[in-house]
């Protein structure tokens, strides 16, 4: 059965850490059209402190991810970091007690992180948040392995609904959010978080492909 050990998810992090960091710009500006235009400074600000820490002190994925977790909900302001410290440590709590991470492991941490997001967060699915890239990626996943499909396919299909849940945003007008104020002018672009939110889905879905297909 493919699956990965938690030591070689480490990995998955790392290339988180880096996509948000290559990304920052884009993800302030993209940003800076409806809200504060900080989203991707916020963003590399905290997962470069994790890489900081975990450069001193390593280990496997979970224990990283309990970091990033900590790291944005004691250092990163505004809604971001709570919301993605929830979205992290949802998935740390739910592998931390695996030694292997195989695709219904993965499903399973999946479901604990929305369950995280959702016990502090009233977003649903066309508000124009990271929620609309997230759950249906969740769901996508889901199905695809009720469905009978194996691991690399299911993560193929929670990139896919990440992405397209990215672009839906475009043409939603905010319903939470600083960015709510703006009602109809806040179409047309697409939404920060779900922008962030698709690019950590689709490097854990790229990442986590390359480890099972060893």
């Amino acid at each position: 059965m493919a699956s990965f050990t938690k030591e070689e998810g480490i990995i998955v992090l790392y290339n988180i850490i880096s996509v948000i960091q290559e990304n920052k710009q884009y993800l302030s500006d993209i940003d800076g059209a409806i809200g504060d235009g900080d989203h991707g400074i916020n963003m590399n600000k905290g997962f470069s402190m994790c890489r900081e820490e975990l450069d001193e002190n390593p280990g496997d994925l979970p224990y990283g991810l309990n970091v990033l977790s900590r790291v944005l909900m004691m250092k990163i302001g505004g809604s971001m970091g709570p919301l993605y410290g929830k979205f992290f440590k949802g998935i740390s709590t739910s592998l931390a007690e695996k030694d292997r991470i195989d695709a219904q492991a993965f499903g399973e941490a999946l479901s604990a992180s929305k369950e995280s997001i959702s016990a502090i967060s009233q977003a649903r699915v066309g508000d124009k948040t990271l929620v609309d890239a997230f759950y249906p990626a969740v769901d996508a996943y889901h199905k695809a392995l009720n469905e009978g499909k194996n691991f690399t396919e299911a993560l193929a299909d929670m990139k896919q609904a990440a992405n397209a849940g990215r672009d839906n945003t475009q043409d939603m007008v905010a319903k939470i959010g600083r960015s709510s104020r703006l009602g109809e002018r806040s179409k047309g672009v697409i939404d920060a978080g779900a922008a962030s939110c698709a690019l950590i889905l689709e490097t854990m879905a790229d990442t986590i492909t390359g480890l099972i297909d060893k």
